[in-house]
């Protein structure tokens, strides 16, 4: 069994108050939940205006599988116009560690 994690640091756009602030990171939380199948949420910066984090997991037997999803969930991130993609950190984790 293989665990891969992403952690997304983006910069919002025009965003004046937590309200817009949810209106932006929530579509892509459901995006992300729905067209790959991958747990998912705001972790970080909840108070910010303007910065999110978004954390991510998938579980697989596979890791070649795992990397493509990973791959696809970072790019369909990077391509949302309404964010700017700061850093993503990429974990795998195996039976061994």
């Amino acid at each position: 069994m293989y665990v891969g994690t992403l952690s997304f640091d983006l910069l919002l756009g025009d965003v004046r108050s937590l309200k817009e602030k949810r209106s932006v990171v929530r579509p892509i939380v459901a995006e992300l939940q729905r067209k790959f199948a991958v747990s998912v949420a705001e972790t970080g910066d909840q108070d910010l205006h303007r910065r999110a984090e978004i954390g991510l997991a998938v579980v697989s037997g596979d890791t070649v599988h795992l990397r493509d999803v990973l791959d696809r969930c970072e790019r369909m991130v990077a391509g949302r116009p309404e964010v700017e993609l700061l850093s993503v950190r990429r974990r795998l984790h195996g039976d061994d560690d």
